[in-house]
């Protein structure tokens, strides 16, 4: 009942059911009628002709006025009460009224009223709004322009205008740096970048502030997290087994790519089909990781075949997901119940992505294709390797064929003596010096040593480079990555799914009943024809759904509150005019994700600050009209970074593969029957950013919660609290250690100052008088404390790895421990304000 009344009052505030709806000019198709034939009918009478019902189709303007088997038309425009539509709706006879009673789906009376002013006023037939056309909409002129920073403002304050409220005051300095440093590099800012901004007196001090966040090879790794939750990103392969694998290369090209702020469209063409460019360089192979993410079972008595078709599923529905907002699963099995994708769409999508050489068979993590991916210090080793190789190889050509055979320019095979040699050695000397491997150079110098010592030199110099060579490229990483090497392999339609039940063959293509009429629909023969159709400028969908996580990032719900459906079951978006607003300034600005992020924290919108009356929240709690800044608790692993930031123990190195920080013992002993141990991390490996913690499928990292568990894509992650999140927070090693060294740290500075410089650091503002106090107290408490009990504060200041000064009092440092704690587990530190 509860989530009625609230649905409802949230309905009102965005007016997306108003009571006053009367006059046919307010009722729209996409807005208004779309939405309650989705909800009501197309489950029984939508795009799915197995499921349909009578034979009666409403999805579709042609099916609706042809009607069904038993009746004509369903709709006759301009006659409401003659249209079996309405008169089936509003029928008495449960055996009669639509929807039936089973369904428990009523229409209610404003919904058939709308129903009733569309069909009286002509029933114009319309598309669902996200299949439209992007059409970058003039921004509207406001009351108030003076508040206004850009574009996005003006949108935001005419919705506020309709609904009679004004936007909130900006952000105190301090708080707004404090937001957008957090949201651009996913750290708070520290106490003198704080002071150096307020005491920035210049125009436009804040948006060079934001430029300088931009460029910060921090920005990268914030903003892979949301792609790597989409991308379902994982150190291991899941299922039972679990076995490792490494796609770290592919993770920190992700890292890279964002920071060099490649052009979207670049971005996602790369990830789709990075390999089926031409020539495509060791970087754009590598980008292909992104689509062999996803599961691999090598449980015993597994059918490869079944594998296969599962790792196909999961890389079409991904697909669909991140760049069409669109639920493909149920396509799986038979013709979407509500969105315009049939079966053979989901097929025929599927189809191009099978022809790759993976067969399903074991549970081998680096199962091929696969590519060799040698970190930068790697690739220039073995560049001079190659050249030193190349020089010996020489060396080795002009005496070789002398020594053993006693050659005269013919051919190595006619020679003298050849046909007497081992035929190993005979296999070795026909391979050309410099591609010769070790153990081909071992036969030839065991044979020299015997039989031509004068030549042995020569091979055993050329024979100790090639050893170091292969032993660099044994340890390189192999990513799995995209190859399409089998072209000539048939997809088929499958049965409700099953692998082995068929029902047709189906040809590669793009899912074109998504909107047959508004975009041009290629013959996609390949991976790279999909990629190209989804990052066409005029297609309708990707760049709405981009914008639109972008605006989640930031504002904690997306414009479009359903950020993985913008299908017909999806949440009309709060501000339709600025989405597609921000979807053609993407576009125009050549798929420019660091320009939409700098429109975005530039904008007063997300200036304001995000404080509110207990009205504002009351009419408004979600704050979808915008009238205040954001402010929702951080993620988890932003809580642990910030945390290790503000005790100045956070080791900041790009890349690399996972480390293995702080962990129960025995979570993945029990998880996995005993079969993997964990063997924790020492040194700096466990301070490195959360990006970069071993991710184990089967069991996450247990120190991050809300977050996505990385075994399918996922777009939006739930927020939630728990008593189990503040145990966490206040007893896990990594934060205690954090709270334990923060401690030194102030004990290193004046009594009068810690307070202070404990706020400053973690909140980034002074304590206030009252909070001075407070913060004393406990202190004198906790000192009162762990006097009486010494041993529980030399306990204490052992937790966690990091050394302490020394000559600290360990009673102090104990008593500060928990008052670094405390403001580490204040609200105000664990939310972006």
């Amino acid at each position: 009942m509860f989530r009625v009344l609230r649905l409802g009052l949230i309905a009102g505030i965005l007016g997306l059911g108003s009571l006053q709806r009367t006059r046919a000019a307010d009722v729209r198709f996409s807005r208004d009628v779309l939405p309650i034939l989705s909800d009501h009918c197309f489950a029984c009478h939508g795009p799915d002709a197995a499921g349909r019902k009578g034979g009666l189709r409403l999805d579709t303007e042609e099916g609706a006025r042809r009607g069904g088997k038993d009746e004509g038309p369903a709709i006759l425009p301009g006659n409401p009460d003659a249209s079996p539509l309405l008169r089936r709706i509003r029928h008495s006879d449960p055996d009669e009224v639509m929807p039936p009673p089973s369904a428990h789906k009523p229409l209610t009376p404003v919904q058939i009223e709308t129903l009733e002013t569309w069909i009286r006023d002509g029933a114009a037939w319309g598309r669902h709004w996200a299949y439209e056309p992007i059409q970058r909409p003039a921004p509207p002129r406001s009351r108030n322009p003076g508040w206004s920073r850009n574009p996005i403002d003006t949108f935001v304050h005419a919705r506020l205008d309709a609904a009679q409220r004004t936007p909130s005051p900006e952000a105190s300095p301090r708080t707004l740096l404090r937001r957008v440093t957090l949201d651009l590099t996913g750290l708070p800012p520290t106490p003198a970048e704080l002071a150096a901004f307020e005491s920035d007196t210049k125009p436009n001090a804040y948006e060079r502030a934001v430029d300088r966040l931009l460029a910060s090879p921090r920005h990268g790794e914030r903003m892979a997290w949301e792609w790597l939750e989409a991308a379902r990103y994982a150190d291991s392969n899941g299922y039972q087994g679990d076995g490792e694998r490494t796609m770290w290369p592919w993770r920190d090209w992700v890292v890279g790519a964002l920071n060099r702020n490649l052009p979207f469209d670049t971005f996602s063409t790369w990830q789709l089909a990075g390999d089926l460019l031409p020539s495509p360089s060791l970087e754009q192979r590598l980008a292909t990781g992104f689509a062999r993410n996803h599961m691999i079972n090598g449980e015993g008595g597994r059918i490869p075949e079944e594998n296969r078709i599962d790792y196909l599923f999961d890389q079409t529905e991904t697909v669909a997901t991140v760049w069409l907002g669109a639920t493909f699963n149920c396509a799986r099995c038979h013709d979407h119940k509500f969105d315009p994708v049939s079966q053979s769409d989901y097929f025929r999508l599927l189809a191009l992505f099978n022809r790759t050489s993976v067969d399903g068979s074991g549970g081998d993590p680096q199962s091929r294709p696969n590519l060799e991916v040698p970190t930068v210090e790697q690739s220039a080793t073995l560049d001079a390797l190659a050249s030193t190789i190349r020089t010996a190889a020489d060396a080795l050509a002009t005496v070789q064929t002398q020594q053993f055979v006693r050659a005269r320019g013919e051919p190595i095979e006619k020679s003298a003596g050849f046909a007497d040699l081992p035929e190993d050695v005979r296999k070795a000397l026909q391979t050309v010096p410099s591609a010769r491997n070790a153990a081909q150079l071992g036969r030839l110098a065991a044979h020299a040593k015997t039989n031509a010592p004068a030549i042995l030199p020569p091979i055993e110099e050329l024979r100790t480079h090639v050893e170091r060579r292969e032993a660099i490229r044994r340890a390189l990483p192999r990513v799995m990555v995209m190859e399409d090497t089998v072209l000539n392999r048939e997809t088929f339609q499958l049965v409700r799914g099953q692998y082995n039940k068929t029902s047709g063959r189906v040809e590669p293509g793009v899912p074109a009943g998504l909107f047959p009429d508004r975009t041009p629909v290629p013959q996609a023969t390949n991976r790279l024809d999909l990629a190209r159709w989804l990052l066409d400028s005029r297609h309708p969908v990707t760049a709405r759904v981009i914008v639109n996580r972008q605006w989640q990032l930031f504002f904690g719900t997306g414009l479009v509150r359903t950020t993985e459906d913008f299908g017909l079951q999806a949440e009309r978006p709060s501000h339709p005019d600025l989405l597609d607003w921000l979807a053609a300034e993407f576009i125009e600005s050549g798929w420019d994700v660091k320009h939409l992020q700098r429109c975005i924290v530039t904008s007063a919108t997300y200036r304001q600050t995000s404080k509110a009356r207990p009205e504002e929240i009351a009419q408004d709690p979600e704050n979808r009209l915008l009238s205040r800044g954001p402010r929702h608790r951080l993620p988890s692993w932003m809580i642990r970074d910030a945390a290790l930031s503000a005790a100045g123990l956070l080791v900041e190195h790009l890349g690399g593969p996972p480390v293995r920080t702080y962990q129960p013992d025995g979570v993945w002993e029990e998880a996995t029957f005993g079969a993997k141990r964990y063997q924790r991390d020492t040194g700096a490996s466990l301070y490195r950013r959360s990006l970069y913690v071993f991710w184990r499928r089967i069991v996450g990292p247990t120190l991050f919660f809300d977050v996505a568990n990385r075994q399918t894509c996922a777009v939006r992650t739930p927020r939630t609290n728990t008593p189990l999140q503040a145990l966490l927070l206040l007893n896990d090693t990594t934060y205690l250690e954090a709270a334990r060294v923060l401690a030194a740290r102030l004990l290193s500075t004046p009594p009068e100052a810690r307070g202070r410089n404990l706020f400053l650091t973690v909140l980034g503002r002074v304590p206030t008088d009252a909070e001075s106090a407070i913060l004393l107290s406990g202190v004198q408490r906790h000192l009162a404390r762990f006097t009486a009990n010494p041993e529980a504060a030399r306990k204490l200041v052992a937790t966690g790895e990091s050394p302490n000064p020394a000559g600290l009092d360990p009673i102090e440092q104990a008593a500060w421990t928990l008052a670094c704690s405390t403001v580490l587990n204040l609200d105000e530190a664990l939310s972006k304000e």
